[in-house]
């Protein structure tokens, strides 16, 4: 089992390789440059994946590694100075590739520091997460957390690949996979009302890790977020859809501190949110809505937010890097499988829709 994509930038193409059960290093092998390679990983992942990928490289390369704390919340400047720190003890040149081994804080921190690192060097994505398969490795969206608001620090920084191993996923904690299914989710939400149908009647196969069945789910995805990323690289337009519930997730994220909500988990209420602001405008019904609260609570998902006073969210949602002239601009669903971004909302409805959760 193996499919490859490409995604085509303004820098440089690159493939997906979506497979099972390979050879990691055989498999990135061909995409580094230079001699040196840090491989990047956290505390969890090691203990997976790493020696394996070491060994394998280091037959033809002078192979470092860098093991981060796991979690959302060390996704910060003090960590990835971790990552800084090696490159310089170790003398790393320009020609340095960086390999990101987790999830999608890795991949982010990876990446950032990737871009960051004298101006630029080169970095290759290994995502072991359904979540950073889907979604975080792919378009070059690298970056950190502040603590006033999530994703604030970072830069675009393409990858040279990205390799997929439905394996890894077999290793997820449960909720780990629910979380990557809210990406999944949001796809078909913004992108595909057929793939909606497809994901209410496959979606035991993908919660018991069927791989051909999770194949094809991740394969569907990185094709709609690839198609995107060549039209618009830097989220000036019709990139931002992505964020589809993101605004309202981050609101959650970010309130609740980083990593007490698991990402996808606060996508999740996020876009309830949203599609409940998109039912009140007049734009999708009530049985979508409960249509859409069904799905997710197939895979495993919350639909309600925790408690958030009104005013504050509002206030963090103006920390979010939509926000225009300092207007909130929402995506919002015109139908199932049809999203827009837009600032044209009633203000007061929003509010209802923030109140409703207290």
């Amino acid at each position: 089992m193996k499919a490859n994509l490409t995604v085509h930038t303004q820098s440089h193409d690159y493939p997906i390789v979506i497979t099972s059960q390979c050879d990691l290093a055989k498999e990135v092998a061909p995409y580094i440059k230079g001699k040196q390679v840090m491989v990047v990983t956290n505390t969890t992942v090691e203990k997976l994946y790493l020696q394996a990928l070491v060994e394998g490289l280091q037959a033809d390369f002078e192979v470092l590694t860098v093991v981060l704390p796991d979690g959302e919340q060390y996704k910060t400047q003090q960590y990835i100075d971790q990552i800084y720190d090696a490159l310089m003890d170790n003398h790393c040149s320009r020609d340095v590739t960086l390999i990101a081994l987790g999830g999608g804080v890795v991949g982010d921190m990876t990446g950032f520091a990737a871009a960051s690192f004298m101006r630029g060097v080169n970095f290759i994505q290994i995502p072991t997460t359904l979540l950073s398969q889907v979604d975080s490795s792919v378009g070059g969206k690298t970056g950190i957390n502040h603590p006033k608001g999530k994703n604030m620090i970072g830069a675009f920084w393409q990858p040279q690949m990205v390799l997929a191993d439905m394996h890894t996923l077999t290793t997820l904690p449960q909720r780990e996979l629910s979380a990557g299914m809210a990406e999944v989710i949001k796809y078909a939400l913004i992108m595909d009302a057929d793939f909606l149908t497809w994901l209410e009647d496959n979606m035991s196969a993908l919660m018991s890790l069927d791989k051909v069945v999770l194949a094809e789910a991740v394969a569907r995805c990185c094709q709609y977020k690839a198609d995107i990323v060549a039209q618009d690289e830097r989220e000036s337009g019709k990139r931002a859809l992505l964020n589809f519930g993101h605004t309202f997730g981050h609101v959650i994220e970010t309130h609740e501190g980083y990593g007490k909500w698991l990402h996808g988990e606060a996508v999740a209420a996020g876009m309830v949110q949203a599609a409940q602001l998109s039912q009140k405008m007049g734009w999708i019904s009530e049985a979508d809505v409960q249509r859409i609260s069904k799905v997710l609570q197939a895979a495993q998902l919350p639909i309600k937010p925790p408690a958030i006073d009104t005013q504050i969210a509002l206030d963090l949602m103006q920390h979010d890097k939509k926000v225009k002239s300092g207007q909130i601009r929402l995506i919002l669903l015109k139908s199932v499988g049809e999203a827009v971004v837009t600032a044209d909302f009633d203000q007061s409805l929003l509010e209802a829709v923030l109140t409703e959760t207290l």
